[in-house]
């Protein structure tokens, strides 16, 4: 009786084809797809971090004769780990002539104290004693229109200044964006400021967070007065007074606690200069020092920073979650087939995998070292993008389910 026999290319099919039900050539040309696919979004969502506009440096600046008169309002609301140095910083500003008014936003540690010895020490500073937020308004705005209301009259000041008070500036800081603003005709000026990270979440999570945030908000868009895309960052803006008092100032957006972005929204698309700048070598930030603290911070801001463009929000949560599951499993899938006996459709797709890691851990590493980060934080790439998908997809659901977000001991629906 005849004896039946497997033929030898079913006993030695590769087992991923088995398990998957596909053909190796059809998993071969799916994975070149999403090689091609992935290497271009890759290079695309990094290119976008370019900013060609920047503050002029301390050796740019010459003699730019009489500066207009400046007021800067500082809201500080529990920032007793901050706020010394913050002042201090301000105070010993070279612009000739300015007014720094800082508000106490009802703060619940030593703010206070610091600030009483700040302000009895150098006649520049005023406090001014916040008050709860009437129904309606958010704490920052309530907290930045208190700090205008409280700027001298006499002289009026042409330009304002609202600098958080985690961001501590260098000398020249003040004399750089007027100057920038006024030779660039700007009537609003933000910049992006250079972020001091100490924990290892902050080194995981936050240069994703402003990778991403650059594909949202391109300089390059925002700049251009033809486009709609506005955005500033509160940690630092300068605005011609004429135009906040103009486009209703902060009373404006008395309900936004991404007040910035709103600000610049209402400046841009009433006609007036919108201008974002690379400030990194005059400001520094530090805007978070744990995980608890990224996580309330972030899922507020990511939400209500783009809750006008859901479509975007909910495409970036599941290419982080994609990318985050992709990265990892592709070449590890490669490998196993290849082991399997996958042969040369095995190889390339191991191949294609380690092309991509390779591109996207160089451009990982350029980001690291431009924010002053060790190399190796690249290769946390996945667990941060497994948190920053997880942030945005909490955002969501807290403020569409209606609990709302909470911030600096408030809680916002």
């Amino acid at each position: 009786m005849p004896v039946s026999r497997t033929p030898s290319s079913t006993k030695h099919r590769p087992d991923i084809g088995y398990h998957t039900g596909m053909e190796p050539e059809a998993i071969f040309v799916l994975s070149s797809l999403l090689f091609v696919f992935s290497l271009a979004l890759t290079l695309w969502i990094h290119s976008r971090q370019h900013i060609d506009t920047a503050l002029p440096g301390p050796q740019e600046l010459g003699n730019e004769g009489d500066l207009p008169e400046l007021c800067v309002v500082v809201p500080a609301r529990n920032e007793g780990r901050n706020i010394r140095r913050s002042v201090q910083a301000l105070l010993a500003q070279d612009y000739p002539d300015y007014r720094l008014v800082v508000v106490d936003d009802r703060s619940r540690d030593e703010t206070a104290q610091i600030l009483a010895e700040l302000s009895a020490r150098d006649s520049r500073l005023k406090v001014v004693a916040g008050r709860e937020p009437p129904a309606g308004w958010a704490g920052k705005p309530h907290a930045l229109t208190l700090g205008v209301e409280a700027c001298p009259a006499e002289p009026p000041a042409e330009w304002l200044c609202f600098i958080d008070a985690d961001t501590f500036a260098a000398p020249h800081l003040l004399r750089s964006a007027v100057g920038l603003a006024g030779r660039c005709q700007a009537d609003m000026l933000s910049i992006l400021t250079d972020q001091e990270l100490g924990s290892f979440w902050e080194k995981a999570i936050l240069p994703l967070v402003f990778t991403a945030l650059s594909v949202g908000f391109p300089a390059d868009q925002v700049n251009d007065p033809h486009r709609p895309v506005a955005i500033a960052n509160g940690q630092f803006i300068l605005i011609r007074r004429a135009v906040y008092e103009a486009v209703g100032g902060h009373r404006a957006v008395r309900s936004e606690i991404a007040e910035d972005k709103a600000l610049a929204e209402r400046v841009k698309h009433s006609g007036y200069r919108l201008l974002l700048a690379d400030g990194r070598h005059a400001a520094r930030t530090r805007m978070y020092t744990s995980f608890a603290e990224i996580w309330e911070g972030w899922t507020k801001n990511i939400y209500l920073g783009m809750r006008d463009r859901v479509g975007l929000l909910l495409f970036g949560a599941f290419t982080c979650l994609t990318g985050a599951l992709a990265f990892p499993l592709w070449p590890l899938a490669g490998i196993l087939w290849l082991l399997s006996g996958g042969g040369l459709p095995a190889a390339f797709v191991c191949l294609q995998a380690l092309v991509l890691w390779a591109v996207l851990l160089y451009l990982r590493i350029r980001t690291a070292r431009a924010m002053h980060i060790h190399p190796l934080y690249a290769l946390t790439f996945s667990p941060g993008l497994l948190v920053f998908a997880a942030m945005m997809m909490a955002s969501i659901y807290n403020v569409l389910s209606g609990r709302g977000v909470k911030w600096k001991g408030r809680v916002y629906r």
